[in-house]
C-alpha cells in the first residue's frame, strides 16, 4: 500500500515529534515533512505537495488560517487538518472557510487523531467532538434564518481574500506577495470591493469584515 504522506506544522518541536510518534505507529502513514512556522511550511510544500498537512493556528510568519489557504492555491488537493487548543467555533468556521478539511483540539488527538485523519482520507470533514455538535446546530440555525454569508455575498472568492488581508492591516505589496498577484492586481480588487460594497474608507471594510466573520477580531 502507498504511505499516506503527512506534513507537520507547530512551532513546538516537541510537540511535532510526540504527534509524528504516534503517527509511526500505523504502517502506512508517512511523516515526510516539519515546519516550525508558517512560511516554512509553505517552502516545503512547493519543493512537493504531500496528502495531507497536519497545521496548528498559531504560528510564526505566517498563521494557519492563512497558511491553509496558500496551501490550497499551491495545490487543491492536499488535504488539511488544523491541529490546535482554540476551542472558540469562530475558529472553526474561519478554518473550514479557508479550506480545510478537518478541526481538531490537541487535547482530543491521543484518542481522535487517526480518526481525523481516516475521515479526511475518505474525502470527508472532520470535527472534533467537543465542538462538533455545537457547530452543527449553528449551521441548521444559520440555513434556516438565511444567514450563510455566501448567499448575500456579492464578492468572488479572491476579493474575500484580499478583503480579509487588507482588514488585518496587511499593505498592497505584502498582500500581492502572498497571493503571487502584481500591487496594481491587489490595487484593482480593493477598488472592486470597495465598489461592490459601496464602501470609501478602509475602517468600513474593517468592520464588513469583521461582520461577515473574515477575520474575528483587529487586536
Amino acid at each position: 500500500m502507498t504511505p499516506y504522506r503527512i506534513v507537520l506544522a507547530d512551532d513546538h518541536a516537541m510537540f511535532r515529534q510526540g504527534i509524528k510518534n504516534i503517527l509511526e505507529t500505523v504502517e502506512d502513514l508517512e511523516v515526510v515533512g516539519e515546519a516550525s512556522d508558517g512560511l516554512m511550511l509553505l517552502d516545503l510544500l512547493r519543493q512537493g505537495t504531500p496528502d495531507l498537512v497536519i497545521l496548528d493556528i498559531s504560528m510564526p510568519h505566517l498563521r494557519g488560517l492563512e497558511a491553509t489557504r496558500e496551501i490550497k492555491m499551491i495545490s487543491a488537493d492536499v488535504k488539511v487538518l488544523i491541529l490546535t487548543m482554540h476551542k472558540d467555533k469562530d475558529y472553526v468556521y474561519s478554518a473550514l472557510s479557508a479550506g480545510a478539511e478537518g478541526y481538531l483540539l490537541k487535547e482530543d488527538a491521543d484518542t481522535e487523531l487517526f480518526a481525523a485523519i481516516e475521515k479526511i482520507r475518505d474525502n470527508g470533514c472532520y470535527i472534533s467532538p467537543l465542538l462538533s455538535g455545537e457547530f452543527a446546530f449553528d449551521m441548521v440555525q444559520a440555513s434556516h434564518k438565511g444567514e450563510m454569508s455566501s448567499l448575500s455575498d456579492p464578492l468572488t472568492t479572491r476579493e474575500r481574500e484580499v478583503l480579509k488581508l487588507i482588514a488585518e492591516g496587511i499593505s498592497n505589496k505584502e498582500i500581492a506577495d502572498l497571493l503571487f498577484i502584481s500591487i496594481r492586481t491587489v490595487e484593482n480588487h480593493r477598488a472592486n470591493i470597495m465598489r461592490k460594497l459601496n464602501i470609501k474608507q478602509t475602517a468600513n471594510l474593517v468592520k464588513y469584515a469583521l461582520n461577515k466573520g473574515y477575520i474575528l477580531s483587529t487586536k
